[in-house]
């Protein structure tokens, strides 16, 4: 709508400048204006049904609004011919409204009085801790699941799908079956070209059936079957569970370029920042929404906690002081301090009501005794089920404090490969040499390691109360509060946990036994961001040797030192770095390759996407910025052996008395000249990584 100057004893000016006043409405509105006044509106209905249909459109604001000056429609004095003019407001629907809303499961509030909404192109990116409510608010969104107060508002005609982190399809179906549901009785007679495509552009077997599917190519098709059916709105529980890189970039691309709506909730940082468009976190029973991606919520988000630690320090101070002030007895009583004593009453209540932030996971590993420095050697080893050939003349060594990453694609054989080099398979041929003392610790991506009927406690140290992380000594009690279970939950079975605390106990139940080999099959899995930080740390300061499979691309970066990759034909081939130094390394898919037949993390039609990260690969990364620190440390201590080697050898009773000695000495000295020249190329390596970064 437009506005002139209504005043009726305003001046007339020769020039005038209107005002539009656009409302995200969509609607058309007709106005009618004489020299710039504003005479008539005419609206599709009155104006309070007009201005409440506004509001539950807009989540912020019930009749929000955008005013800008417009200097083209400035009209003279002379022009006082009336003339009509229209204006569309154009805006972005909201698919769904959640105001106040109310849920919770026993004592454990989920949602607590959370308003949320949801517009027409959004690509949300729902973050939170293990257990705060993510996947049932997926559910209160779809329908499945009715919240226990507050309203939820739909657009009409609304279509939603969902893919959970585990989909339940028909078993008995085909892929093509599956992806064109009943296409005939909708008379959707594009579905079956368009589930085609999806069939070829995933690598599917179209006459396959469901129940003969892995884990990986089921989330595939449920994915593609979500995908097919053009949603309006489309829920994604965990979507880069069980994917490989090609998976998780195939359906980053898609979802860029799909027009639907989109609430994602996942652990991969990587996958949100090129995927999300504005980030919402739910904590402590409220949605909190940011606009951007991961790593700009990031900074934010410590920014907030820090100003809510400063609003809470300063509430707990004044409610302290009036506490004291309470207690002083007979100037609370009098009549005129009774709103004071009110308002304590009031402060007692919000305190109560407030709900802390929960803890983080504490984790500590138990290392064992120093392995060998070698941990294992293969030697041109092979490896084949019937024709397919897993490993094909694999030579390699791993040595103590060696940090390996394993990439593939789906089905490569990465947890084979990791069973010959520890042990629990033989090859086909060649040999596997392992190192002496070698006390391991495995993580099974499908938890199977752990009993179903165990208690929690049982499953931690069973036969006994206490856990010994090296020279501390913890109850089991208290060590289960550290991974954030509660007393109350040790005699509770596995059965009983979600994925994440499973997977929390699976890391509790490692970290609690000495070893000095970590081998993490699909560590990521199931967890929420925080703790896969503190993951992420710890292995960093482990002084063992770590084995780890993961299609985390961030995680990768930020734990390994060199990476094995299968390049298809049973070959593998090594990288220094983690996933991003691969790829500036990596060669260049040959063009008669087909492009599902190599592991190749982007697509090929663009190859021009791994060039700029070519720049990357001269970054200095976390690891190599904390071995940077400890090297002044580690040349310090090689020189005060040399030192005390040297004040050994001028000893003159040596030679005499033992000469074996001295030659020792010799080749010990010469020894420590090696190690401090090789201690120093790597501090100018690094020095000038860091300079260039």
């Amino acid at each position: 709508m437009q506005y002139g100057d209504s005043r009726t004893s305003a001046p007339k000016s020769p020039r005038r400048r209107l005002v539009s006043v656009a409302l995200f409405l969509g609607l058309t509105v007709h106005a009618y204006r004489d020299a710039g006044r504003l005479l008539a509106a005419t609206l599709p209905y009155g104006v309070r049904t007009f201005l409440d249909t506004c509001a539950p459109r807009l989540p912020d604001s019930p009749h929000r609004a955008i005013v800008t000056c417009d200097n083209r429609l400035s009209l003279s004095n002379s022009s006082a011919q009336e003339s009509n003019f229209r204006f569309i407001c154009t805006m972005t629907v909201s698919l769904i409204t959640l105001t106040n809303v109310h849920l919770a499961f026993g004592h454990h509030a989920l949602l607590d009085g959370s308003d949320f909404s949801i517009l027409q192109g959004d690509r949300i990116g729902l973050i939170g801790r293990n257990g705060a409510g993510k996947s049932s608010l997926l559910k209160v969104l779809d329908g499945r699941l009715e919240p226990d107060d507050g309203e939820v508002k739909r657009m009409s005609g609304l279509t939603v799908a969902t893919v959970e982190q585990e989909p339940m399809l028909d078993e008995d179906a085909t892929v093509m079956e599956l992806l064109c549901g009943n296409y005939i009785e909708r008379e959707d007679w594009q579905r079956p070209s368009i589930a085609g495509s999806l069939i070829d552009e995933l690598g599917l077997q179209a006459d396959a059936r469901i129940a003969g599917l892995s884990g990986g190519t089921r989330k595939r098709v449920a994915l593609a079957r979500a995908l097919a059916d053009a949603p309006d709105l489309l829920l994604l529980d965990e979507p880069t569970n069980h994917l490989d890189f090609d998976g998780i970039l195939w359906l980053q691309a898609k979802l860029i370029e799909s027009r639907c709506s989109l609430v994602v909730i996942t652990h991969d940082r990587r996958f949100l920042d090129e995927v999300a468009t504005s980030i919402v976190e739910l904590d402590r029973g409220k949605l909190y929404s940011f606009p951007g991606n991961f790593s700009q919520w990031q900074a934010r988000k410590a920014e907030m906690l820090e100003a809510e630690q400063q609003q809470q320090a300063r509430f707990d101070k004044f409610l302290a002081q009036e506490e004291v002030w309470i207690r002083k007895g007979i100037e609370a009583r009098r009549t005129r301090n009774e709103g004071r004593v009110r308002r304590l009453e009031q402060l007692r209540r919000e305190r109560a009501a407030r709900r802390e932030r929960a803890g983080n996971v504490r984790m500590a590993v138990a290392e064992g005794a120093r392995s060998g420095k070698l941990v294992a050697e293969l030697n041109n080893v092979t490896h084949q089920y019937g024709e397919r050939v897993i490993v094909r003349d694999l030579t390699t060594s791993i040595m103590r404090g060696d940090r390996i990453g394993l990439i593939g694609p789906n089905g490569a054989g990465k947890t084979t490969l990791l069973r010959i080099i520890l042990g629990e398979l033989k090859p086909t041929s060649g040999t596997v040499r392992h190192g002496t003392n070698l006390n391991v610790g495995y993580f099974d991506q499908m938890r199977s390691h752990l009993d179903e009927t165990a208690t929690l406690a049982e499953t931690i140290n069973p036969g006994s109360e206490w856990v010994e992380i090296g020279d501390q000594r913890k109850h089991v009690m208290s060590y289960l509060e550290d991974f954030l279970f509660s007393p109350a939950r040790s005699q509770s079975p596995v059965s009983s946990l979600s994925g994440g605390e499973r997977a929390r106990l699976a890391l509790a139940r490692m970290f609690a036994r000495p070893t000095n080999v970590l081998v993490l099959d699909e560590p990521t899995n199931d967890l929420d961001i925080e703790t896969l930080e503190l993951l992420e740390e710890l292995l960093q300061d482990y002084q063992g040797t770590v084995l780890l499979v993961s299609h985390d691309r961030a995680f990768l970066d930020n734990v390994v030192t060199q990476t094995l990759v299968a390049e298809g034909h049973g070959k593998w081939g090594e990288y220094v770095g983690g996933y991003e130094d691969w790829l500036a390394q990596r060669p260049e898919p040959s063009p008669s390759t087909p492009s599902r037949s190599a592991p190749e993390p982007a697509p090929q039609e663009k190859p021009a996407a791994a060039r700029p990260r070519a720049a990357r690969s001269n970054r200095l990364s976390n690891w190599e910025a904390k071995e940077l620190e400890a090297l002044p440390e580690k040349i310090a201590e090689v020189e005060a052996k040399q030192e005390a080697l040297t004040a050994e050898m001028s000893n003159p009773q040596l030679y005499q008395e033992n000469p074996e000695r001295a030659g020792q000495i010799h080749e010990e000295l010469a020894a420590l000249e090696q190690q401090l020249e090789e201690l120093f190329n790597r501090w100018e390596t690094l020095e000038a990584k860091r300079a260039e970064s």
